[in-house]
């Protein structure tokens, strides 16, 4: 038989069929007939033959979608959390946990996260009238500085934390401007009041749980209404002046207090300088005298003279003129000592001049005239 014959009722035309089994490429629309076949029994799609092969195309552009939507789905899920964040998930609607900075994936629309920034430091501000303790009025300007110490916490403790820390902060500095004087609020007392809020602000804020952390209170500014606006800077000018004042005393009591110390001081050694002088010419005049006394009782006279002639000495020795009054006489010597003593220095001896003669002695007066003068005693020596 040729091999070109028909046979086996034209089954058998290829002598290289080898029993009609084909070892060829498979067909890619057969593949994808049969993935659209067992995808169609899964779904309970029928098996048929016409309408099978119509909608075979159709299947595997479902199953295309399909892939690209899973890819989709996995690429959506891939999230990145900064370093000053941290990520509060959510599963479901509920808190699931919390994730750190970095790249991470969640699965969509199943987890949600919300990320925080935790390291910022917010300023929340609030101002307003407030009544002092003494019923005056002031306008108070403070400051809240704050960050998230609790990402949970701030999400879902409160539902609005930076408000209610708002509120907490405007009722706490009530609080103590009204147990505070408005002189203390305005000028002395202000750092005690920043402190008294800040203590107070915690108290309140503890019990909510707000997830925030309190990093610095600042009290910026405090004055009185508009309308005693001039008084009260009067009065704080007033004040001011008084602490100059006080503080310009200090300075002159401190620069005038060791002054008088050290004046004090000298005057004390002066004084007990001045008593141990005393006290030893004392102590060396009684010695003197003990000494000098056994010599007079031995030679009164010789002693008593000496003791004169020593004293004139010392007298003479500070005098440049000398007068004597000779005893019931007319005539009155004078010594030039000065002249005498500038003569004996220089070594030169010259005749007195006749203005001024070394003994000069006065005119006779009558006898009235010498009784209405009065006369020294005799023996009486006089300085010039």
């Amino acid at each position: 038989m040729a091999w070109n014959e028909p046979g086996n009722n034209g089954k058998n035309n290829d002598p290289w069929n080898q029993g009609g089994r084909n070892q060829g490429p498979p067909d890619m629309d057969e593949v994808f007939r049969n993935l659209s076949k067992k995808l169609g029994g899964i779904f309970g799609g029928g098996s048929g033959g016409a309408s099978s092969s119509g909608n075979g195309g159709s299947s595997a552009l479902i199953t295309l979608i399909l892939i690209l939507a899973l890819l989709g789905w996995l690429a959506s899920g891939i999230y990145t959390i900064k370093e000053s964040e941290r990520g509060v998930v959510l599963r479901l609607g509920q808190y699931h946990g919390e994730v750190n900075p970095g790249i991470n994936w969640k699965p969509t629309f199943i987890d949600q996260v919300l990320p925080v920034d935790v390291s910022s430091v917010e300023t929340l501000k609030t101002d307003g009238f407030m009544l002092t303790q003494d019923q005056n009025l002031v306008r108070v300007t403070f400051e809240v500085q704050y960050r998230i110490e609790d990402p949970r916490a701030y999400k879902f403790a409160v539902v609005d934390p930076d408000s209610s820390l708002m509120q907490a902060t405007d009722a706490a500095l009530r609080y103590v401007v009204g147990h505070s004087l408005m002189d203390d609020v305005l000028t002395k007392g202000r750092e005690l009041i920043r402190q008294n809020t800040r203590v107070e602000l915690d108290s309140i804020i503890k019990p909510y749980n707000l997830g925030l952390q309190i990093v610095d209170v600042n009290f910026r500014d405090a004055r009185p209404p508009e309308e005693v606006k001039a008084a009260f800077d009067d009065a704080i000018a007033a004040q001011e002046d008084e602490q100059r004042f006080i503080r310009e005393a200090e300075a002159y009591a401190r620069e005038i207090e060791p002054r008088a110390s050290g004046q004090v001081y000298r005057m004390e050694q002066e004084a007990k300088a001045y008593k141990q002088q005393t006290l030893l010419k004392a102590q060396g005049e009684v010695a003197r005298f003990q000494k000098l006394l056994p010599e007079y009782l031995a030679a009164p006279e010789v002693t008593r003279k000496r003791l004169y002639i020593e004293t004139m000495e010392q007298v003479y020795a500070n005098t440049s003129k000398v007068l004597v009054d000779v005893k019931n006489g007319n005539n009155m010597m004078y010594i030039p000592l000065d002249k005498m003593i500038n003569q004996s220095n220089s070594g030169a001896v010259t005749q007195p001049q006749s203005a001024e003669p070394r003994l000069q002695l006065p005119e006779s007066r009558p006898a009235d005239a010498r009784s209405a003068t009065p006369r020294s005693d005799s023996g009486r020596t006089g300085r010039g």
